[in-house]
């Protein structure tokens, strides 16, 4: 087993080159590391923000970098990136997670783009909710963080979307697994698959002006 770290470019490239070595190829690489931290925008701790910045953006932005060449002499392969159906939809204490979130999406669209002259097939998956342990690791980090100033009579709203991942409503991740590998394994798979809980209602939401937007998600 390799131990990946993806906010550091030493690691990426290691891991990267002892695959290589291994294996002789990449066919499919699949950015799906991520941290969540919840909390109002005006109080979680910059350095905390830049954590989730370095990991859900600049960490797929380094595999791609360190994979794309060994793909486009073979002129085959794929890349995931997974991304969040909170983008479509963010409500309140997830500013800093659905913006790393979101800033995956132009990426991806130029990316796809940019390599299809070497055959590689660029792809995005968008999970809606669905029960995997970082919900747990959510309420981990949430208790990490200072005590809030501003948005104190709000701490059990925001402790209470730190733990919204956890729900055992929540899509099943082996569900949701195998659901995705069918997806992407097409031969012609869409540009964007998106599955999951509450992801029609993320959709919707997304089309619906700002304000009606925005007095449906007060009202949740």
């Amino acid at each position: 087993m390799l131990i990946l770290d993806v906010a550091s470019e030493e690691s990426v490239e290691r891991v990267v080159r002892n695959v290589l070595k291994r294996f002789g190829k990449i066919d499919i690489l699949v950015n799906n590391a991520w941290v969540h931290c919840v909390g109002p925008v005006v109080e979680i701790p910059m350095s905390e923000v830049e954590n989730e910045f370095d990991t859900n953006v600049y960490g797929p932005v380094r595999l791609i970098q360190a994979v794309v060449p060994h793909k486009a002499t073979r002129r085959k392969g794929k890349i995931i990136n997974v991304r969040s159906i909170s983008v479509l939809a963010p409500g309140p204490w997830i500013g800093a997670y659905a913006a790393s979130k979101a800033a995956l999406h132009p990426f991806t669209d130029s990316l796809r783009l940019e390599v299809r002259t070497f055959g590689i097939d660029v792809r995005t998956v968008v999970p809606g909710a669905i029960n995997i342990n970082i919900g747990y690791k959510s309420v981990a980090n949430y208790s990490k963080l200072p005590e809030w100033k501003l948005y104190k009579p709000f701490e059990h709203l925001i402790r209470a979307r730190a733990e919204l991942s956890g729900n055992p409503n929540a899509t099943p991740a082996e569900v949701f697994a195998k659901q995705t590998v069918e997806t992407i394994l097409n031969e012609n798979p869409a540009a964007w698959f998106s599955y999951g809980r509450f992801s029609m209602i993320a959709g919707f939401l997304y089309h619906l002006p700002i304000f009606l937007r925005d007095a449906i998600i007060r009202l949740a």
